[in-house]
């Protein structure tokens, strides 16, 4: 079963195919959209070693040449060290600017290869192919791209639309357990920021679609992609309600950043405290009822994702993370803004949130001063 998602841009339109053994029409779906049969392909060493010849065998069949670019795996390559590699390299292949880049991994490939996209000869065309589930549902959709620096996450970027994404389920199955943990959490994420329905949905069929049985998996992976697309198309740069998107990121991100991106605190797992987070600090202001919070929070915690600091190694100083967040994209003339919620799914952008209220609910939670 083959779902496919308009992601609806004024003369910047594309599809987000949804279904499994995509990668295998992976050469009939890129032909259309190639000026020249090329591709430069981006991947890590572990999808290079899982997935590699597959792609290359499916592109090769349809008379693409592929030119192949290999990074290391992880969140570090997301630096400024990292795009300047891989621009160079990219330019050793004497590519075109009207060359295609494929952006072929997981968020971390997904995000440094449309930057470089974005401005390798001052902007080319990118497909992605996303192999995690957190990268289906989130980061291969919308045109966010972007870069890390000491100072935080996805501080340095552009927006810059793919042309088409192909989510193909059978490459998930290879994927470690919690790495569909941490792609879960995006897509509870949705139904705790807009969408009450479909986050009972996943109260009762989650584990269907941790287990990755197919119907389940491809209920969720389109439904997280439409309330994308809907989103995007009405607010592509995020002057309004795409903000909403960002759920659970302000506390997450700066947890994120003092957990040093590495493995000990996974983009997912960060994403999905954040939210319980937010909920917490929701009903601590006595915006959303306290059934509400407790709800989000059992649900994450039972789908195996940390929903509190004691489920983290290592201690917080509250401090350091109010400087995180102040170094946040949302961030205004010098306040904090947070997605909170009146319940679940309602979101809502809430700016200049009073930093001695966010400080004293980092205590609370755990963090020291």
């Amino acid at each position: 079963m083959t779902r496919e998602v308009r992601v609806a841009l004024a003369g910047r339109a594309y599809d987000v195919i949804i279904g499994r053994d995509l990668i295998d029409e992976a050469g009939a779906r890129l032909a259309p959209i190639l000026k020249r049969p090329l591709v430069a392909v981006v991947m890590d060493e572990t999808v290079r070693d899982l997935h590699g010849p597959r792609l290359g065998a499916a592109l090769g069949a349809a008379g693409i040449d592929v030119r192949s670019v290999v990074i290391a795996p992880g969140e570090a390559a997301k630096s400024f060290a990292g795009l300047e590699s891989l621009l160079d390299e990219l330019l050793a292949l004497e590519l075109e600017r009207g060359d295609v880049i494929v952006a072929f991994g997981g968020g971390v490939v997904g995000d440094l290869a449309g930057f470089a996209a974005a401005i390798f000869k001052r902007g080319g065309d990118f497909v992605q192919i996303p192999t995690t589930l957190l990268a289906q549902v989130d980061s291969s959709v919308g045109g966010k791209t972007a870069i890390d620096t000491p100072r935080g996450k996805n501080l340095i970027g552009a927006f810059h639309q793919p042309r088409l994404v192909l989510a193909d389920l059978a490459l998930l199955d290879t994927l470690p357990a919690r790495e569909m943990r941490c792609g879960f959490a995006e897509v509870l994420k949705y139904g705790l920021l807009g969408d009450a329905a479909f986050f009972a949905w996943l109260e009762e069929h989650g584990s269907k679609v941790l287990a990755r049985e197919e119907d389940a998996l491809t209920h969720a992976v389109a439904r997280s992609v439409e309330m994308k697309a809907q989103i995007v198309a009405e607010d592509e740069r995020e002057g309004g309600v795409r903000a909403l998107l960002n759920l659970g990121h302000t506390f997450g991100h700066a947890l994120e950043a003092e957990s040093g991106f590495g493995e000990a605190l996974k983009h997912g797992e960060a994403v999905a405290l954040g939210c319980a987070m937010a909920f917490r600090f929701s009903a601590r202001l006595g915006l959303c009822a306290e059934t509400d919070s407790a709800r989000a929070d059992r649900f994450i915690a039972g789908s195996g994702l940390p929903s509190r600091l004691a489920d983290l190694d290592g201690g917080f100083s509250a401090r350091a993370l109010l400087a995180r967040m102040g170094q946040d994209k949302k961030a205004r003339a010098g306040g904090l803004t947070f997605i909170l919620a009146r319940g679940i799914g309602a979101a809502f952008v809430a700016g200049d949130v009073d930093l001695a209220a966010v400080r004293a609910f980092l205590l609370d939670e755990g963090a020291v001063a």
